[in-house]
């Protein structure tokens, strides 16, 4: 019987409050999010499943939710959230590509009208987007947008000149990357650099896509 990974199949799976669940429950998504396809075994049997789908997950900072908060009306203690972060184990989280930290929004920002990029506008400029990764893909098989690219197809479609070289291989140091992490952020900036209507992936497109990073660049998680 398919769970929930196998019928998210090219759609979207939504875990709110990640590290409510079972630590053996996350290390399940490991093999899906690496190979697009989750293999059952049972006692009789072994049965594999297509699983290419979009995780979206959330979660508070610490058990309290005031990780970091100067006017925190409570606080965890290194031992409360050493449990509570115990639960998203390294590997799972080299598997997501994009950490994005959420702080508190003051008042005066919730109430100001500053002009900002409409969602129309987005919209446009993601559908440019995947239309320049059909088209960069047309003759693969299997192979539609960035995130499906393999090694080899990551050297050749995001070749990096010496300065943004450079700060990767620093990034990559400082942060104590994994090899895996290394294929994320040149994937994720290779759609920057496609959202950005650019052929090249420049030095920005990769500074942005390191501090997608956020988890790794806190050390959360050790």
């Amino acid at each position: 019987q398919p769970g929930e990974i196998s019928l998210s199949h090219n759609g979207v799976l939504f875990l709110d409050e990640l590290p409510e669940f079972k630590r053996e429950v996350l290390e399940v998504m490991r093999q899906p999010l690496e190979d697009r396809e989750v293999t059952i075994s049972r006692a009789k049997f072994t049965i594999t499943y297509p699983s290419s789908f979009m995780l979206v997950a959330s979660m508070n900072p610490s058990p309290g939710g005031y990780f970091n908060d100067p006017n925190a009306p409570v606080s965890s203690s290194p031992a409360e959230m050493q449990r509570y972060l115990s639960k998203i184990s390294g590997p799972l989280l080299d598997r997501i590509d994009i950490h994005i930290e959420v702080n508190p929004v003051p008042f005066d920002k919730l109430t100001e009208k500053s002009k900002s990029e409409s969602s129309f506008e987005i919209r446009k400029r993601v559908t440019a987007a995947r239309e320049i990764q059909t088209k960069r893909f047309e003759t693969f098989e299997n192979l539609h947008y960035n995130a499906q690219m393999s090694s080899k197809q990551i050297r050749e479609y995001c070749v990096l000149d010496d300065v943004s070289l450079k700060l990767l291989k620093t990034a990559m140091e400082r942060l104590n990357l994994s090899a895996r992490a290394y294929d994320r952020i040149l994937k994720v900036a290779r759609t920057i650099a496609d959202l950005d209507n650019s052929e090249t992936v420049l030095s920005n497109h990769i500074a942005e896509a390191i501090q997608y990073r956020s988890l790794d660049r806190e050390g959360w998680l050790g």
